[in-house]
Parts: C-alpha cells; structure tokens; sequence
C-alpha cells in the first residue's frame, strides 16, 4: 500500500476498488466486503479516475 492513494483514513486503496469494479463485482458485493465503506467513497473513487466536470 505504500504510496498508493487510499480511502479516506481505511486502508483501503482506490486501486483495490476500481479492480473490484473492474470485475464487474456488484457493488452492494463491495459494500459488504468492506463494511467500513460508503456508497459515497464509491462515487469518489470513480470521479477521481473519470472527473465529471
């Protein structure tokens, strides 16, 4: 995890979401796989790699 971005103050790296994503992984399977995220975080990761304006 060094070095690579995270969410919020988790533990969590936007890469492993955009992986989960990418694998079509539902995203209520996410949510419950890291209790701990936000629908909202979500959103974030996805607007940081595709801003929208």
């Amino acid at each position: 995890m060094a070095g690579k971005p995270t969410i919020r103050v988790l533990r969590i790296t936007v890469d492993q979401i955009l992986k989960a994503l990418a694998a079509n992984i539902d995203l209520k399977d996410i949510l419950d796989d890291y209790p701990e995220l936000e629908k909202e975080d979500i959103k974030a990761v996805l607007n940081i790699r595709w801003p929208t304006g």
